[in-house]
Order: structure tokens, then C-alpha cells, then sequence
């Protein structure tokens, strides 16, 4: 971490950003990376409260696990998935996943630690339902990888167009580019933008109010 945030603060603004933020809360969360793509699936589209009960509802149908191991998910009958909140769509996402798991193309949270970003990347999105920007997220929050800069997500642009004082975002591409300069720390450069987006936000609601 100590690392991570001398070699930020070479950039004077990230320097500042940091300032205010604090210590880096980055964690990542000891799950398998089947259990954080159905998670994923669960989250996409809603708001976290709505997804959180959906998800309570799914694990209620597997009493006595932590997390529903891919097989009886798919002995589960449609009906009963449909009936803690998922679409079709999402249970076909997620039944794509557990076999996919099944068959090894979705790693074990081990076998993870043998392939690159650029791997997992190109693995986990051939699944169904599976973007880019989900497997990032996976990358950053459930595997700690530190060099993940996910430029397709809104906070992340964001946080650099508030840092910077510009009238709008910086496009995915560019700021890939105007990235490079945070590696190998860019997880933590990710993490940092957000903070500066939520602020951001908060300031101005608060203005509002």
C-alpha cells in the first residue's frame, strides 16, 4: 500500500486527492470467483438493496451453505429461481456460469493466480451475461488484483474529470492512455477516483439541499 501511494503521488493532483481521502480501504473479499459472478449477475441493472434481497431469497433455497455450490443451482427448477426475483435472462446467466464452473472455465479462486488479467478477461467473457467491466470488478474486489483500471466505468471517468477541473469526462480510450502513468498500481488509482466522484456528488447534493 505504502508503495502504491508513493507512486501515485508523483501526479501533484493524486497527491491532493489522496490527501483528503485517507488511507486506501481497498479490499479484497476471500470469495470464489463463481460465487462473485453470480453476485455480479444478481447486481446488474438494479439497485443494491433490490439485488441484496434477491440474493437473500436465492440462498434461503440452499439451507445449511454459505454459497450454493454450481450443481444444485442447476437442479434448481426455473420456477423457483424466478420466484426469488431473477429474470430468465439472469437465470440463464447465472445456469451458464455454473456450468461453465463446472467445466473449468470459470478458475478456482487458486487457479486464478495462475492466469493474467488479460486471461481471465478473455475467459470470463465468454460467459453469458459476463462483460468486461464485470470481470474487472471481479479483478479488483475479489482476486486484489493491483493493476486494474477500469476505464468503461462512469465513477472511475468521473473522479478524473472532477480531479482535473473539466467540463467533461475523458473518453475510455484516453484515459487508458493518461492511465499508464498509475500502473502497476492503477486498482488504487481506481479506487481513489471513486472517492473523488462520491465527494463530488455529496458536495453537491448538499448545495442542493
Amino acid at each position: 500500500m505504502r508503495e502504491a501511494v508513493t507512486h501515485l503521488s508523483r501526479d501533484p493532483a493524486m497527491a491532493a486527492l489522496i490527501a483528503r481521502a485517507g488511507r486506501c480501504r481497498l479490499k479484497p473479499v476471500q470469495r470464489s470467483p463463481y460465487e462473485a459472478l453470480v453476485r455480479a449477475i444478481a447486481h446488474q441493472q438494479l439497485h443494491a438493496r433490490a439485488a441484496e434481497a434477491i440474493l437473500g431469497r436465492f440462498l434461503a433455497l440452499y439451507p445449511g451453505t454459505e454459497f450454493p455450490p454450481p450443481e444444485a443451482v442447476l437442479s434448481t427448477p426455473d420456477p423457483a429461481l424466478r420466484a426469488t426475483g431473477f429474470s430468465m435472462s439472469k437465470i440463464a446467466a447465472i445456469r451458464d456460469i455454473c456450468g461453465r464452473t463446472l467445466d473449468g472455465t470459470v478458475p478456482t479462486r487458486r487457479a486464478a493466480t495462475r492466469l493474467t488479467d488479460a486471461q481471465l478477461i478473455e475467459r470470463l467473457t465468454s460467459l453469458r451475461g459476463v462483460g468486461q467491466w464485470t470481470v474487472e470488478m471481479l479483478l479488483i474486489f475479489t482476486l486484489g488484483r493491483p493493476d486494474v483500471l477500469p476505464v468503461d466505468d462512469f465513477g472511475v471517468r468521473e473522479g478524473y474529470r472532477v480531479l482535473h477541473g473539466l467540463a467533461i469526462q475523458p473518453r475510455p480510450k484516453d484515459l487508458a492512455t493518461l492511465g499508464e502513468a498509475w500502473a502497476p498500481w492503477r486498482s488504487y488509482a481506481a479506487w481513489y477516483l471513486w472517492r473523488a466522484a462520491e465527494a463530488a456528488k455529496q458536495a453537491g447534493a448538499q448545495s442542493r439541499a
